[in-house]
């Protein structure tokens, strides 16, 4: 399953190439990664002998990324993606979300699980189950990816998570007692970034960034196609990324913050506090499309709120593009006229358009980029610590 593994740096970056953009042709390959025809040769012998890298059909160089040479037929280089799977999942306040992927993040299968409580033995018993249910009847997984909400260390501990009440929880060990597979842990953000950057939205770009809305707000940034880690990530910047100082106080957050504005559970304890009625995010939404004008006035804030942090990112970081995810995208159907005009009222008035992606994803999607940091990670050794 593994038997190209360990991959030598050059290697890695031929199969990284190949696995991200492929099939490529050996003159696009050799270009892209600045090497010798000879050079590429030697790397991509072994890749090839041990059934990582697979020669396609033949092809014309333009085809394959290449420059025609008087119509030469040339047979580009990619992967075998299912020559090995991986488990991804995703651990929310009261569910797992597991999906199996190809080396190339086609999913292939998916469960969900619901968890009992928060102990952390119990959730590592959940994760546990919930992984030989996917791997049944499939060869043995390479690995497992883990996204967490919160802080995590070293790819391995949760530090600090406030969805799960978690301090210093080693799960990456947890885990691996429990299922004999090599694991890696990391912030959900990160882990969906990194997934969109190889495979997703950010696929080719050199400046990328990530905005998350939903139980939490998440942020990531990718600059020269590498994703941009700090310290602090997963500690919810957003509590004090103040759009509006005269916004609302709610329980998490300063007043005004993009979590006060923006976060579902923020949104439903504002119409909560307004009317004593507790509404979910759907009919809050669903009313203020409506006319409802609770709903309305509430939805409103929250997609002028948006609008500011989305022409902030685009003034301040530069990218080429900005995908809005997470289960709070709905917004955008109710309320997205409201946020775009709010993004050109704090843009330069000569300034290109921001580049908008919309994606309205479900947990396996996040599981899903859990997945492909195992990818990453544990496979190919991109970032391993």
């Amino acid at each position: 399953m593994t038997d190209w593994l360990p991959l030598s740096p050059a290697e890695r970056s031929v199969a990284i190439e190949v696995l991200v953009h492929g099939p490529l042709s050996r003159t696009a390959l050799a270009r892209r990664l600045g090497l010798s025809q000879g050079s590429l040769t030697r790397l991509t012998k072994p890749l090839i002998e041990s059934g990582l890298l697979v020669e396609a059909a033949e092809t014309s160089e333009a085809e394959s990324g290449g420059e025609t040479r008087q119509g030469r037929p040339s047979r580009p280089l990619g992967v075998v993606a299912d020559s090995c799977s991986f488990l991804g999942l995703k651990i929310t306040a009261d569910r797992v979300y597991g999906v199996v992927t190809t080396l190339r993040s086609e999913v292939v299968a998916r469960q969900d699980r619901p968890l009992t409580g928060h102990d952390p033995d119990a959730v590592a018993d959940a994760v546990a189950r919930l992984a030989a249910g996917l791997a049944k009847g499939r060869p043995a997984p390479a690995g497992l990816g883990i996204g967490v909400g919160g802080l995590v260390r070293e790819r391995a501990v949760v530090a600090d998570s406030p969805f799960l009440g978690w301090r210093d929880v080693p799960l990456a060990a947890l885990v691996r007692d429990r299922t004999g597979l090599p694991v890696v842990v990391e912030n959900d953000v990160a882990a969906l970034a990194e997934a969109e950057t190889w495979f997703g939205a950010g696929r080719g770009l050199d400046r990328f960034a990530v905005l998350t809305i939903g139980a939490g707000l998440g942020y990531g940034l990718v600059l020269g196609g590498r994703r941009v880690s700090f310290a602090e990530e997963g500690r919810a910047p957003g509590r004090y990324w103040i759009v509006d100082p005269h916004g609302p106080l709610t329980p998490d957050g300063a007043r005004g913050s993009a979590v006060s504005l923006l976060t579902i559970p923020s949104i439903e304890y504002q119409i909560r506090a307004a009317t004593g009625r507790d509404v979910g995010y759907e009919d809050i939404l669903a009313g203020a499309a409506a006319g409802e004008p609770m709903a309305a006035r509430v939805v409103g804030e929250a997609a002028r709120a948006l609008g500011v942090l989305v022409a902030q990112i685009a003034n301040f970081a530069l990218p080429q593009k900005i995908l809005l995810a997470g289960e709070g995208v709905g917004l955008m159907d109710v309320a997205g006229v409201t946020v775009h005009e709010t993004v050109r009222a704090h843009r330069h008035p000569l300034a290109e358009p921001v580049d908008l992606e919309t994606r309205v994803s479900d947990f396996h999607d996040w599981a899903r980029g859990a997945a492909v940091l195992a990818i990453q990670v544990l496979v190919l050794g991109e970032g391993r610590v």
